[in-house]
């Protein structure tokens, strides 16, 4: 394998007009990027709008169908799985990352040697291979892999073979060797998959001080704010094109400014497409009129006026057909309901715990308003304590009470298959309205959550992220009086979660939340917490009651409204 040497401040990688094609779909049209040296750049936008595929062709992994992409300069790519080969090991990986190193304290090591033996030419080779193991530090490339695959939790004997390690394992030893060698460019399609909080702050301080250029892509919200200074917005627009916007703050706002203005577009073109049909109207009905003149009308003059009715009708047919083509619908926001219906609405749970997976014993009770926030590491228990409180797993120990209409969003999707979208959603819509209990039905559409032409598909052929909005849309129709959710963020696009957190902070229902989201835990910072330890402890946060005690949350009323 050719050793690619760091280019520094000459590095460079950009696209002009590229564009790709898979099968029959236009993944990517019109991409004109740049990526230097200090680079931040983060690629947002829903599932399949080709983040990855973008990714893929700046690394030189997929060659695109139209455009051009130039690279000068080393690459590190990490994909979001990464195979194996057969026998490669953690050491084979360790020295592909440090090649650049290795080469030149050998160029270093032969240029010294030949010197020494009185070869007078060797002393312009051994100021070059000196230069260049002083510009990359080569003599510590190999400890700070090793410093980045402790700090990764990543697996450090070099003799273990990748195909014997799963998923996360490799996953965690190829991003430990990316930000602990030395490339022009790290190319990151969601790095902090696989990472525990630790990890993730060792790798939010690798790229803020890495001095080459950064493209990633990632679902974590904390690490775009962090990190990316410029955002590439692959959302639809309303001319098709993609759109490049400043840090974090920069891309919210310009996001929702560039939806608002593609909204006001679409009326205006539905008002004159209103009036163009009208007209339409009003000129096919003077055709019909033509035939009919008024009694001595001569024939000349019924031709005469026949013709140039025919004409203004295809004149106005033509400005019609031209008229709607020209701005598509934009995509609907998400529309969160108030949730009022529920007037009295409580969870109680006094002492629960379940054997193996949550120790306790844990005292929980919500109402109307209540906002708390439970905490903890993979596998303390958050998940089982908030099927318990909803129902969906019996306690060994202790007792739950439920009033009212509770929403449930587990971590997890699963949804009927052979079913389209709309069916499922308006069938459990009918059910709620047959028990009486539901004042006033909200459509689908109303939510925003799924576009027409998902609404149509069939559950099964829905992506993730697309069953994930469609179970909250059924939830949602409910007007449950308390929301509990199990790491609601998953699956979701950057600009939906941030829709979603301010509906969640503006809502007056009652919210019991578990998340990892780093972002969401910084937005709703003052909220009572409970935080379940890795031994299973509790602690409570806010709410001052002692590990393991009865917590109370304050009725918080008509808080957020």
């Amino acid at each position: 394998m050719t050793t690619v040497f760091p280019a520094r401040s000459r590095a460079t990688i950009t696209l002009t007009d590229v564009g790709v094609v898979l099968g029959d779909k236009t993944v990517l049209s019109g991409i004109n990027l740049s990526v230097s040296p200090g680079s931040r750049i983060a690629v947002v936008g829903e599932n399949g709008r080709g983040k990855t595929t973008l990714l893929r062709v700046l690394a030189g992994d997929l060659a695109p169908d139209t455009g051009t992409v130039s690279r000068h300069g080393s690459i590190g790519f990490s994909e979001q799985e990464m195979h194996s080969d057969d026998g490669q090991t953690v050491g084979d990986l360790v020295s592909q990352t440090i090649a650049p190193s290795i080469t030149a304290l050998a160029d270093l090591d032969r240029a010294g040697d030949a010197m020494a033996g009185g070869d007078p030419s060797a002393f312009e080779a051994y100021e070059r291979a000196l230069e260049r193991a002083e510009l990359l530090d080569a003599w510590g490339a190999e400890r700070r892999v090793d410093v980045a695959l402790a700090a990764l939790g990543a697996e450090t004997d070099r003799n273990r073979a990748l195909a014997t390690m799963s998923v996360g394992q490799r996953y965690r030893v190829r991003l430990a060797c990316l930000v602990g060698g030395d490339s022009d460019f790290l190319i990151l399609d969601e790095p902090t998959n696989h990472l525990d909080r630790s990890g993730i702050d060792f790798l939010t301080k690798k790229l803020k001080s890495w001095r080459g250029g950064i493209v990633l892509v990632s679902h974590d919200r904390a690490l775009l704010a962090d990190v990316a200074t410029s955002f590439v917005d692959l959302d639809p627009t309303s001319d098709g094109k993609p759109r490049v916007f400043g840090g974090y703050d920069e891309y919210r706002l310009g996001h929702r400014a560039e939806l608002a203005r593609w909204e006001q577009e679409y009326a205006v073109q539905e008002v004159e497409r209103e009036r163009l049909e009208n007209d339409l109207a009003a000129a096919q009905g003077r055709l019909v009129d033509s035939w009919r003149p008024v009694k001595g009308t001569d024939k000349h003059m019924r031709a005469t006026r026949a013709s140039s009715v025919v004409t203004a009708v295809k004149r106005r047919q033509a400005l019609l057909e031209a008229h709607e083509l020209s701005i598509p619908e934009p995509p609907v926001p998400l529309s969160f309901p108030r949730l009022r219906s529920s007037r009295i609405v409580r969870i109680s749970a006094q002492g629960v715990s379940v054997g193996g997976r949550l120790n306790g014993p844990v005292s929980v009770e919500a109402t109307r308003g209540t906002r708390l926030l439970v905490t903890g590491p993979n596998g303390s228990g958050k998940s089982t304590l908030l099927s318990v409180l909803v129902g969906h797993l019996d306690p060994n120990t202790g007792s739950v009470s439920r009033v009212g209409r509770i929403g449930f969003l587990p971590q997890e999707t699963r949804l009927p298959a052979g079913r389209r979208a709309a069916d499922l959603y308006d069938s459990n819509l009918a059910s709620l309205e047959s028990t009486g209990k539901l004042k006033s039905a909200i459509p689908l559409r109303g939510l925003g959550l799924l576009s027409p032409g998902e609404e149509s598909k069939r559950v099964e052929h829905l992506s993730i992220g697309q069953q994930r909005r469609l179970h909250l849309a059924l939830i949602l129709s409910a007007d449950p009086g308390i929301l509990v959710l199990d790491e609601p963020t998953n699956h979701l696009s950057i600009a939906l979660v941030d829709e979603l957190t301010e509906a969640l902070l503006d809502t007056p229902a009652g919210l019991v939340l578990s998340s990892h989201d780093r972002k969401l835990i910084r937005d709703v910072a003052g909220w009572d917490t409970l935080d379940i330890g890795a031994d299973n402890s509790v602690e409570a946060g806010a709410m001052g009651s002692a590990p393991g005690g009865d917590m109370h949350s304050t009725d918080l009323g008509t808080r957020g409204t």
